[in-house]
């Protein structure tokens, strides 16, 4: 049974082929494979925003403090200073300088130093 093949089912190989060129079938099948993959990657690409877009609006939830809680939090804990280790030892000036004393006297201190908009 095996060796009654017809002779128009099977082609002579005249020459040796190393590409056969893809079918139909094949090349319908890559672009559904394209297609496939691409959408999932849409997906997931939409799946990736949207979870960032939740993770956010939860923060900002979490940022927006209820007045009350907040002014309860001033309250209940002393604020603590900021220490800038560069500001201490000299190198960088301090971001938030302590208050000068200011030269406020009264009498012969102050006598020639008249405002600018009064003169």
């Amino acid at each position: 049974m095996a060796g009654n093949i017809p002779p128009s089912l099977v082609e002579p190989v005249v020459t040796v082929q190393h590409f056969a060129p893809p079918s139909a079938r094949e090349l319908r099948a890559q672009a559904v494979h394209r297609l496939q993959v691409g959408l999932f990657g849409l997906c997931a690409m939409l799946l990736i925003v949207g979870l960032a877009n939740i993770i956010m609006d939860r923060a900002r939830l979490v940022d927006a403090e209820d007045p009350i809680r907040a002014v309860v939090a001033v309250d209940a804990k002393p604020k603590r200073q900021v220490a800038d280790p560069l500001a201490d030892i000299g190198v960088v000036p301090a971001s938030d300088p302590s208050p000068t004393p200011s030269a406020t006297g009264t009498g012969a201190d102050n006598a020639g130093n008249a405002p600018l908009d009064a003169q």
